[in-house]
């Protein structure tokens, strides 16, 4: 199979889909690859390095979608939507509940879209875990960053110091981003309390989360802990659907102004009212006092260690698929028919289809 890597195009995204050692493994197997000139630059990964392991660099973004097989991170943008093709298989990160325009490209266009979000494998989501990893460590960090006078924050130091009290935290969501934000928090220092709706995992994350207080997630507990908060992290994550709104634009006058919002849910529509999309390069905004950070790519600002964090989940599938072909690869793979979101014009993900009010139309198994 014909395997392009293209550079990706969103702000700010240094990340690369394909290292060099993982096209190595794909030529092994007979596949040809093609990278699109300085795709893999902003991770350090020269062009040279690709050369070395048998990839074809070309200098034409639409070369290199002109292969059978597309492995991206983000999903495309509109100036790629041309790309988008029948017979194309495209692999990256979609988020379509969140994105109607792409969906209804993807639909017309035929491509048989898998993304690496919603592959699940014993109730995990094995291609997203790494990302989320990042996000939510990484959700601290700027959140302690824009609680600075100098940004406009509080002025409040998370960790606090020697007889000044810690800045507080409000964590959403007790998933693999919301644990990692917590583990962050506490570790500097921070008065954190998360919010979960699991019962067990609450059970669990009490034992496992320090310091940290866990509490059910409800409007009454999120209401009544907002005015004390100095870094609220939302990381509610529904498979595959987007994201319930937990704060609703009210809410927000409950917090005190210089408080900071970090959206890590913003991939999947965000879980306040309030929330919409930012970047790297413009990642902060206010409304009602409150700094918004609602950044989609939020790994990207990591391309190095994200790059091969993703690698390392996401090409022994990439592997299957190309070795096998489709339709072949959802009879070796099965776990694979649950990240195909279209196929042959036709949604086969059911909580995109209901974000959208669109048709659904199951993916069975092929014969």
């Amino acid at each position: 199979m014909i395997i392009g890597i293209p550079k990706e195009t969103k702000v700010k995204e240094n990340r690369v889909s394909c290292t060099p050692d993982a096209a190595q493994l794909l030529i092994q197997h007979g596949h040809e690859v093609l990278v699109e000139r300085n795709a893999g630059h902003g991770s350090g990964y020269e062009d040279e390095l690709y050369e070395q392991a048998g990839c074809r660099i070309l200098d034409s973004a639409e070369d290199v979608w002109a292969a059978e097989m597309v492995i991206k991170i983000k999903e495309p943008i509109e100036s790629e939507y041309p790309y988008l093709r029948e017979g194309l298989i495209l692999f990256t990160y979609l988020h379509l509940a969140a994105n109607r325009p792409l969906t209804e490209r993807l639909l017309e266009s035929k491509t048989t879209a898998i993304a690496y979000e919603t592959i699940e494998v014993d109730g995990r989501l094995p291609l997203l875990e790494p990302m989320s990893e990042i996000a939510g460590r990484m959700s601290t960090i700027v959140g302690a960053y824009y609680l600075s006078k100098a940004q406009g924050g509080k002025g409040i130091l998370l960790g606090g110091v020697r007889g000044v009290r810690p800045g507080k935290v409000l964590i959403l969501g007790g998933g693999i981003a919301g644990v990692n934000a917590g583990r962050v928090a506490v570790g500097i220092g921070a008065d954190v309390t998360l919010l979960e709706v699991n019962l067990e995992k609450i059970r669990l994350l009490d034992h496992t989360l320090g310091s940290a207080q866990i509490m059910y997630s409800n409007e009454q507990n999120i209401s009544a802990l907002l005015p004390e908060v100095d870094l609220l992290i939302g990381a509610v994550l529904v498979h595959g659907a987007k994201a319930p709104k937990l704060i609703k634009r009210e809410m927000l006058g409950m917090m005190k102004k210089g408080s900071v919002l970090v959206d890590i849910a913003i991939d999947q529509g965000g879980c306040a009212e309030s929330s919409r999309i930012t970047t790297h390069e413009d990642p902060v905004y206010e409304e009602k006092g409150v700094i918004h950070y609602c950044v989609a790519n939020m790994p990207g600002a990591y391309a190095r260690t994200a790059t091969q964090a993703l690698t390392n989940v996401t090409m022994p599938y990439a592997l299957k698929i190309a070795d096998f072909g489709a339709p072949d690869f959802m009879i070796k793979v099965p776990e694979l028919i649950e990240g195909v979101n279209t196929w042959q014009g036709k949604l086969s993900y059911k909580a995109v289809a209901d974000a959208h009010n669109l048709e659904y139309t199951a993916m069975n198994q092929p014969k």
